[in-house]
């Protein structure tokens, strides 16, 4: 996995980029807020293994999206790339089937619930010719991106060491069916752990070991919301998981995930250099401010919004796909969706083993993005 698997044919220029959804779930309403504010995407049919939910979607579009089942979506000529939003559990399916029907693909993260499927995924997008993006691409947004910016701009020197922290009591207080973040393919890390790692990644650079522990405390999870409130759900993966990363470039990130937690005054994401610090805003998010910490300085200061997509969404990843050239990776890229999952998949095994672990896969470290609106009242991405 050294090189990138996932450069495809290119993209048609001439025409907006037509999208299928599915799987239309929670999170497809965030999905579809950018589709209907990006330049070069559109969106021309959904399907749902529900098809009340499909027609939903279709109808709130008021008319030129088509509800449909998800063998004719993928049979269908005009639909060029599936915008995949199923569970963690059919990432690959899904996106296996979508490659074996031509279709370029975009799922939600991770990109499959092991490397071993990831894998298949991307040697299949290469043999097919087509290209595989995948989430994150809050990375894309004006507040990693403005901190990433003051990286490459010397801002802190070079940058020697990062600390990541997520913790919640669990998703299942607000969600109304939390089943799968509690099974295998779930769990802080998988969860939540793409947002911080990518984030990290991109900053700082692949990472090439890890050293991680993990614990599971609690056997069983209440519902607290919905139809469901008051059933359990079992707990069949790690709930806590802390590790360090060793990036390529020689820093070295510590990361907290965790459902086990209620709070924490901790940044979300901060990196130390010799000549300052910076407090990066949440990657689970596209904006927030950049702080910076000089040194000799007595306070942080806000940075000001220097690079990425402006107001951003969920989604802006598949527009920089279209707008990527056929002989480079997008920057949300499957190779880069799939070190992530190696780099979490090799955490789960250094806490079960007890010792340091390598990680076999690099992706590159992504293009940086300019500052840019990718809206259809905007500029086409840099």
């Amino acid at each position: 996995m050294g090189k990138p698997l996932n450069v495809g044919k290119p993209l048609n220029p001439d025409r907006p980029l037509n999208v299928g959804i599915i799987g239309c779930g929670t999170i497809v309403g965030q999905y579809l807020a950018s589709l209907r504010r990006l330049a070069d995407v559109e969106l021309v049919a959904v399907a749902d293994l529900d098809a009340e939910r499909a027609r939903a979607v279709a109808k709130e579009w008021d008319g030129g999206v088509r509800a449909v089942t998800v063998e004719e979506l993928l049979a269908a000529d005009d639909v060029d790339l599936v915008l995949n939003l199923t569970i963690p559990a059919a990432h690959a399916e899904i996106a296996l089937r979508a490659i074996a029907a031509g279709k370029h693909v975009y799922g939600e993260k991770p990109l499959a619930a092991t490397t071993d499927e990831a894998r298949q995924v991307l040697e299949a997008a290469r043999q097919a010719g087509v290209v595989v993006g995948c989430a994150p691409d809050t990375v894309l947004g004006t507040g990693i991106q403005t901190a990433r910016k003051a990286i490459d701009d010397g801002l802190i020197g070079r940058p020697v060491a990062a600390t990541a922290t997520m913790v919640t009591p669990g998703h299942e207080r607000w969600h109304p069916n939390p089943d799968f973040y509690y099974a295998p393919g779930g769990g802080p890390l998988l969860d939540m752990g793409p947002y911080y790692i990518t984030a990290l990644v991109t900053l700082l650079g692949p990472v090439t070991s890890v050293i991680g522990a993990a614990s599971h405390p609690r056997p069983e999870r209440e519902i607290g919301s919905g139809p469901r409130a008051g059933e359990r759900v079992p707990v069949e993966v790690d709930t806590h998981v802390t590790g360090v990363l060793v990036h390529e470039s020689g820093a070295l990130s510590t990361l907290v995930v965790s459902f086990d937690a209620v709070a924490t005054h901790s940044s979300n994401i901060e990196i130390h250099g010799p000549q300052g610090s910076l407090a990066v805003p949440d990657p689970n998010h596209f904006a927030g401010d950049t702080r910076l910490f000089r040194l000799g300085g007595e306070t942080w200061e806000a940075l000001p919004v220097s690079a990425g997509y402006s107001d951003s969404g969920r989604g802006y990843g598949i527009a920089d796909l279209a707008a990527t050239p056929p002989t480079h990776e997008p920057r949300a890229s499957g190779t880069l969706a799939y070190h992530v999952l190696d780099i979490m998949e090799s955490l789960l095994e250094s806490a079960a083993g007890g010792t340091s672990v390598t990680v076999s896969s690099r992706a590159p470290r992504p293009a940086p993005v300019p500052l840019a609106d990718l809206s259809r009242a905007g500029v086409g991405a840099p």
